[in-house]
């Protein structure tokens, strides 16, 4: 019997650890466990966080702040693929925190995780690399990262993944992506159309949207549509449209359809296929106020082709935005606009909307909604060019008023466009005047203010337009509107410039306002202009010469030189020469001014008595038959101030104040009482009279008027009776210089011209009127500068052509241009006219030939 042999069994090896299930609650402890070397261990931990930062955005700050982050990011490239799909899973659902964003920036992820999106790789590795990816792609620093490190190749061969997670999030991703314009042309070239176009076959509506959402944003390349086109898009495209379980797709698939119709070949392949008629159909029979924005949105697109108009035309595209006119939804009414706007380039198109569109785009004016306002008067800005019918139809739809209004409007387009309307509209004479009477002048005071350029362009513009209308000329300057038209001069955008040159030529068309351009420093600014080269322009010399042509008083004391057609009216003062950049004052300023030892200013005011006489008449009160109150009067204001003011207040008047040239003087005409009033009565009486006069006085004081010049007058019609009837112009020119050469002392001797002592006799007339401004009448002993200046006004009264100049050392001359007689023996010869000089001072009536010895001699003397 063999002996049994006990078996034993070996030992577990001393360095080998019980299999041991550890359980904790606490996330410290899990994010420790990060750093374990055993695969089951870290995939154990990282599902357990997935799991807990699944449950909110405060549990993911909690493990960012215990350091998770950063130990994952080292496991999503681990050996192991539990681990490694564990770990993106994380990562994924991490990356919606924005601080959790901001450190995977920081550690430059981008890279490893394009690196996973092989097709190798696990379909969840692949779900949550691009989940992260599309999470962080909404930055701009990540999106080039992305694109730079080759991130759009792997991303469009996912959307052909089978996992619909995975085509969510790269399509995602993509759309993100080609907000860039580096992204969005490479994507062509990488053939993303087709796959695309698979994506709106998908059953979830949201991959559907997505895809959709990025043929929009790329489709507005044309190399894009081109592909598009060429891969059946279009036919895609207008099949969701036709499909209603689609309605919540149909906004974005107009908008790719509406870049894709700014091409004429997809247009012109969308109209032959049917597609465009059952487009527009589509739109007259949706209600959903998106889509209709969208649809018009895409006609707009479209119409900016001419061909494309063409079409549209074509398929009577008018009716259809017409209609959406009167849609109550803004956003349609702004989209239906601008639409219009961009078709009524095509002429056709534009008579169409003449004739039924411009009421609803007129009752647009009166919108709450700014951007509405301003839509509709861009629409009409475009139907009114070059199109008096359309402008006509604004008219007869009450359109001038709200017009007028939306000069004040709070957007700048609006107000710019609403000027551009009234521009157009003013072109007609009847609407013109329609215009101007709806105070447009006034409302225009505003925007000539404005900071906006094409404001100020347009507002210009309006002004040169209504400005040929005295009326409404008058109403700018009481609106206050000339010191911002003058401003305008200034401006250093050209266009601007230019139409504020224009609108102050306009505007100078009569003296009051020319006048007033002036004082407001107009013509220093268009001088200015006029020296540059570069700021000067076609309307800037127009409108330097035409506000001196309307302010001769300002010519001739800034350049010395008047022609024959600058006609000296009543009101002309000659002030002597004055400097560049020396404001010149007013007549009424002049008058106004002490007596001083400077040159005295001859003025002209040869208004007819019986013209006085009508100003001075004052309609009969009950108490006073005749008290009468006038500016002007022949009688010295001492003579009628005793009649109404008691000697003791005539004292206390200061000097000078009582001169013919005070804007108080007035004339008696008889209103005392019956001998057997007593004298307080007299006194009561005397008192209520000066009340009466001094209301009178304060009611004159803003229209002061010049004294006139009587003896002026009666030289004017002694030569209009003596010199008119002579046969050549040749001997009225004669006898004109002989009779102002009468007038003004006779004939001098040229040696004895300096004992001719003008200066004492025109310093005794100032003293007497207590004034430096004198009626060139009252001179008896002139001198050059008088003579011609009183030659050229009875010229120009009686119509004789001549011009008046100024010469160095009070000279002044007068040219004629006469025609000689033929040469002896010559007879039907048709001579050109000859420039001569007039002598007024040594032998008058004398022609001296310009340019002749002593014609030059003349001037210097």
């Amino acid at each position: 019997m063999g002996k049994k042999v006990k078996k034993e069994v070996e030992p577990p090896p001393k360095d080998v650890f019980d299999p041991l299930l550890i359980e904790s609650k606490t996330a410290a402890t899990v994010v420790l466990m990060l750093s374990s070397p055993e695969e089951e261990v870290l995939a154990k931990a990282c599902d357990a966080i997935y799991k807990f930062a699944s449950k909110g955005d405060e549990n993911k700050v909690t493990l960012l702040g215990l350091g998770a982050v950063e130990r994952l990011y080292k496991l999503i490239s681990h050996e192991d693929p539990i681990v490694r799909r564990n770990a993106m899973m994380v990562f994924g659902i991490m990356a919606s925190n924005h601080d959790v964003k901001k450190l995977l920036r920081e550690l430059d992820v981008t890279n490893a995780l394009l690196s996973h999106l092989v097709p190798e790789e696990d379909v969840v590795i692949h779900e949550f690399a691009t989940l992260c990816l599309a999470q962080m792609a909404v930055e701009y620093t990540t999106k080039v990262q992305i694109f730079e490190q080759g991130g759009l190749e792997p991303l469009i061969r996912l959307l052909d993944s089978p996992d619909p997670d995975v085509k969510k999030n790269s399509v995602e991703c993509i759309y993100l992506l080609v907000q860039d314009f580096q992204s969005r042309a490479a994507v062509s070239e990488l053939n993303v159309i087709p796959p695309l176009l698979e994506l709106l076959k998908s059953e979830y509506p949201v991959i559907q949207l997505l895809a959709l959402q990025t043929l929009e944003v790329i489709s507005k390349d044309r190399e894009t549509r081109i592909i598009l086109g060429e891969n059946q898009g279009l036919d895609c495209l207008l099949k969701i449209l036709e499909t209603n379980e689609f309605n919540d797709l149909h906004v974005e698939a107009l908008a790719v359809l509406g870049n894709c119709l700014e091409d004429v070949h997809a247009m012109q392949l969308i109209q032959q296929t049917g597609g465009l008629k059952k487009l527009l159909s589509f739109v007259g029979d949706s209600t959903v106020p998106d889509i209709q924005k969208n649809a018009a949105k895409a006609i707009a697109k479209a119409a900016y082709d001419s061909e494309n108009r063409k079409i549209l035309n074509e398929e009577e595209v008018e009716n259809c935005l017409i209609n959406l006119l009167e849609i109550d939804n803004d956003g349609v009414k702004v989209a239906a606009s601008q639409a219009i706007s961009a078709m009524c380039e095509n002429l056709s198109s534009k008579r169409v909307f003449g004739l039924q569109g411009i009421p609803q785009l007129v009752e647009l004016l009166s919108s709450n909604n700014e951007e509405v306002k301003e839509a509709a008067v861009i629409a009409l800005a475009n139907l009114t060019t070059a199109s008096p019918s359309n402008s006509s139809a604004v008219a007869e739809a009450e359109g001038i008023e709200p017009l007028v209004k939306t000069l004040n409007a709070q957007r700048d387009g609006a107000v710019a466009n609403a000027a551009a309307v009234l521009t157009n509209m003013a072109m007609q004479e009847p609407l013109r005047l329609s215009i101007q009477s709806h105070g447009a002048m006034s409302a225009l005071a505003e925007p000539l203010r404005s900071t906006n350029s094409q404001v100020q362009s347009r507002a210009v513009l309006l002004v040169a337009a209504l400005g040929c209308d005295a009326d409404a000329r008058a109403e700018l300057r009481n609106a206050g509107g000339l010191g911002p038209l003058v401003e305008l001069l200034h401006s250093k955008n050209k266009e601007v410039r230019r139409n504020a040159c224009w609108a102050v030529m306009v505007c100078a068309s009569d003296e009051l306002t020319a006048v007033e351009l002036c004082r407001l420093g107009a013509l220093d600014i268009l001088e200015e202009i006029n020296l540059s080269t570069g700021r000067k322009n076609n309307f800037s010399e127009a409108a330097l010469e035409k506000l001196l042509d309307n302010n001769l008083s300002q010519k001739y004391s800034q350049m010395g030189y008047l022609s024959s057609s600058n006609i000296i009216t009543d009101g002309f003062y000659d002030y002597g020469q004055i400097k560049p950049g020396i404001k010149l004052l007013s007549l009424e300023e002049l008058s106004m001014q002490e007596l001083t030892d400077r040159r005295a200013t001859i003025f002209i005011n040869a208004k007819p008595q019986e013209d006085v006489l009508a100003v001075e008449e004052k309609p009969q009160n009950s108490s006073y038959e005749q008290t009468t109150l006038s500016p002007v009067s022949r009688k010295s204001s001492r003579e009628k101030s005793s009649l109404l003011v008691s000697p003791v207040e005539e004292k206390q008047e200061p000097p000078g104040r009582r001169s013919s040239f005070s804007k108080s003087s007035s004339r008696e005409k008889g209103s005392r009482k019956g001998k057997g009033k007593k004298e307080e009565e007299k006194m009561i009486d005397v008192t209520q009279v000066i009340s009466k006069v001094q209301d009178e006085i304060n009611q004159e004081n803003a229209q002061w008027q010049a004294p006139p010049d009587f003896i002026l007058l009666d030289y004017i019609n002694d030569a209009s009776k003596t010199i008119l009837p002579l046969t050549t112009t040749r001997e009225q020119v004669v006898a004109l210089a002989q009779f102002v050469a009468d007038k003004m002392g006779g004939a001098i001797e040229k040696e004895k011209l300096h004992d001719f002592s003008w200066e004492l006799h025109i310093s005794e007339i100032e003293y007497e009127l207590k004034s430096n401004v004198v009626p060139i009448g009252k001179v008896k002993k002139g001198t050059f500068y008088h003579r011609a200046l009183l030659f050229k006004v009875i010229a120009d009264r009686i119509g004789i052509g001549c011009s008046l100049v100024r010469g160095e050392y009070n000279r002044a001359w007068n040219e004629v241009k006469l025609v000689d007689d033929s040469p002896q023996g010559v007879t039907g010869l048709l001579l050109p006219p000859q420039e001569y000089i007039v002598d007024l001072m040594f032998e008058p009536g004398f022609l001296m030939k310009q340019g002749s010895a002593e014609a030059d001699q003349y001037k210097r003397i």
